[in-house]
């Protein structure tokens, strides 16, 4: 047990492994498939690219799994930017969560809810005040008690395992595209340029794992858990990101895959003929619902955190005695992004979502020389390979950066202006604490 945790610890492994894989698996995998298609256009780089995906992910999770246990605090990525570099890095990092980074992916996630839930319930209401009812009913559930709220995000959860688990089955069951493609790419410039353009919308659908580390103030054993939960859960997300890559070139082909913008659909329709967009609908459905429960339970822990520390408005801290949780951050956060639902904004903050969680990415897996340093003793778990794993995984993440200010300099710099305007906001709250 760390003592010092004003919130209640209830969350074991399995609930931490849960959260973890939420974070990651949203609606993304059921369609995201085709556009690394038509960047690579063979078997062996379609899911070579989703491979070094996961390798990266996973390097990622090793330094988080050392990070949880050096650092088992409060907060978790907060913290570890709090501790390795100075509260203004770890400011922003709340600053940018709140306004661009959870609240835009939230209210894009819920829309996207909202418009497959009409298609399986047929309500008559609009796709955004769906979205937002959506986002009210779990903010409550989740100010309820995190065991709640895990209870909620591990169904979900398995549901999501479950669905994905149907359409592998069926996808396998399905005879083969055959094509006249081809089977190998010459090995030039040009193919690892492409390589590494279908490789950063890859890294973009690993994203997410890191949110479980919010969560290290209400389990009962951080240091051992959220470790392993990491590890476990990016483990078990690559396995079915590649397993439903396998299917969908299996099932289509690389000029089939790359043709079509509806990658499950299209499977589950050769499968099983047209009942297939009804499952498909449900499981984008059950998948973008326990995303959203993810973000809900997680982000919330960071807020909280500003709070205590005295660098944001002092009520988000407030718990309370029943529950122990952050009632009044989780309000916060769920109204945010219901208003952001509402503006029809929500697309375009979300393009401003990439570069900058990519930035704290890299920052935080540097952290661990920092911690590595000053701490002068191993760790109960240490970072296979440390230093070369960590600066590869550093390194892909300062890659995807430059990669998308390239791209999208409108975006990348609208949302880098975004997080600098939290500058000014940071020194008037410390300034305001020291008073």
């Amino acid at each position: 047990m760390i003592p010092g945790s004003p919130l209640a610890r209830r969350l074991g492994l399995f609930d931490a492994t849960m959260i973890v894989m939420g974070g990651i698996i949203g609606s993304g995998i059921f369609i995201n498939p085709y556009v690394v298609a038509r960047q690579v256009h063979t078997a062996l780089l379609i899911l070579g690219a989703w491979i070094l995906g996961g390798v990266t992910a996973l390097a990622g999770a090793f330094i988080y799994a050392e990070l949880a246990i050096l650092r088992p605090n409060l907060g978790g990525q907060y913290a570890y930017l709090r501790e390795a570099y100075h509260a203004l890095a770890a400011f922003l990092y709340g600053w940018g969560l709140l306004l661009v980074i959870q609240t835009g992916a939230m209210a894009a996630v819920a829309v996207t809810f909202a418009r497959y839930a009409k298609e399986i319930i047929h309500a008559n209401i609009s796709d955004q005040w769906l979205a937002v009812l959506t986002l009210g009913a779990l903010t409550a559930i989740n100010c309820l008690g995190v065991k709640s709220g895990s209870t909620v995000q591990s169904t979900l959860m398995v549901m999501k395992i479950a669905a994905i688990a149907v359409l592998l089955f069926a996808g396998f069951r399905t005879p083969p595209a055959i094509e006249h493609a081809r089977t190998s790419e010459p090995l030039g410039f040009a193919t690892l340029l492409a390589f590494g353009a279908a490789v950063i919308p890859v890294l973009f659908s690993y994203g997410g794992w890191q949110t479980a580390s919010f969560m290290s103030g209400e389990m009962r054993n951080p240091g051992r858990d959220l470790a392993r939960a990491v590890v476990f859960g990016v483990i078990g997300v690559t396995a079915i990101y590649v397993g439903v890559n396998v299917v969908c070139v299996r099932a289509l082909g690389p000029a089939g895959l790359a043709a079509t913008t509806t990658p499950a659909y299209t499977v589950m329709q050769k499968a099983i003929g047209p009942r297939g967009a009804l499952f498909i609908a449900v499981a984008i459905a059950i998948s973008t619902l326990g995303f959203l429960s993810q973000g809900m339970l997680t982000a919330p822990r960071v807020y909280f955190a500003m709070a205590r520390d005295g660098l944001f408005l002092r009520w988000i801290a407030w718990l309370p005695e029943r529950t122990k949780v952050p009632v009044a951050a989780i309000a916060l956060q769920g109204l945010l992004a219901g208003v952001i639902a509402l503006s029809g904004r929500y697309e375009q903050i979300l393009n401003y979502v990439v570069s900058i969680d990519f930035i704290f990415f890299g920052l935080t897996g540097a952290s661990l020389f920092v911690f590595r340093r000053r701490s002068g003793k191993a760790a109960q778990f240490q970072t296979p390979g440390h230093p070369f794993t960590t600066i590869f995984f550093v390194a892909a993440c300062w890659v995807v950066v430059l990669a998308t200010f390239y791209h999208y300099p409108a975006n990348s710099f609208a949302g880098l202006g975004l997080l600098l305007l939290g500058i000014p906001v940071y020194f008037y709250w410390s300034r305001r604490k020291t008073v």
